[in-house]
């Protein structure tokens, strides 16, 4: 066998991350709340072509990769890389958007996400505009405050305070205060809600 030639180890573990790449792009682009259409648009890549890679029915090709990275606004690395064997920690690359900076705080792909938001002081300064798409969503505030549209609902949540909702109801947040609003947020695919217990099960 000479060099060139990958092993089948080597197989093995270029085809556990480029499966995983389908689930990252569909987690980053409902994280950035943009349909399957608008990301036709904004990159020129097919609807059905997007659709196939975020369901792993489509292996992703550099060229497709490299649009996408660029309009999500992630390192390459980003949509493909793997945590490394037997490393439990996790090596956060944080998101810089508008006046939000998003820290990944989990790395396996599908599933419950988990982020720490940093959002700036009196951030939007114009009017909000609600949004809707898949998933579902849970914001822990840890410090600052945290202004949240959810419909007709428009509430200030304050550090300790929880909320939780279906992100098919039109929605906005962002932070009203003088100093920036640091948010733990869960997000999850639709239907997928969190399991809270307040005591343990009894035996």
């Amino acid at each position: 066998m000479t060099g060139a030639e990958p092993t089948p180890n080597a197989e093995s573990n270029l085809d556990h991350v480029l499966d995983a790449v389908g689930p990252r792009l569909r987690a980053l682009r409902q994280r950035r709340g943009a349909t399957l259409a608008q990301l036709s648009t904004s990159t020129g890549i097919s609807v059905s072509t997007l659709s196939r890679l975020e369901s792993g029915q489509r292996r992703p090709t550099l060229e497709l990769l490299l649009l996408l990275a660029r309009v999500h606004q992630v390192p390459l690395d980003e949509l493909v890389d793997a945590p490394t064997t037997g490393d439990p920690r996790v090596h956060a690359r944080p998101l810089k958007r508008r006046g939000m900076t998003i820290i990944p705080l989990t790395r396996r792909p599908g599933g419950l996400q988990a982020y720490k938001m940093v959002i700036a002081k009196n951030w939007p300064a114009g009017e909000p505009q609600q949004q809707v798409h898949e998933g579902y969503e849970w914001l822990y505030i840890l410090s600052g405050r945290l202004r949240l549209l959810l419909g007709e609902h428009d509430m200030i949540l304050t550090p300790g305070e929880v909320a939780e909702f279906d992100t098919h109801i039109p929605h906005f947040f962002g932070n009203p205060g003088p100093e920036p609003a640091e948010v733990l947020s869960l997000f999850g695919p639709q239907g997928e809600r969190l399991h809270v217990r307040s005591r343990p099960a009894r035996r």
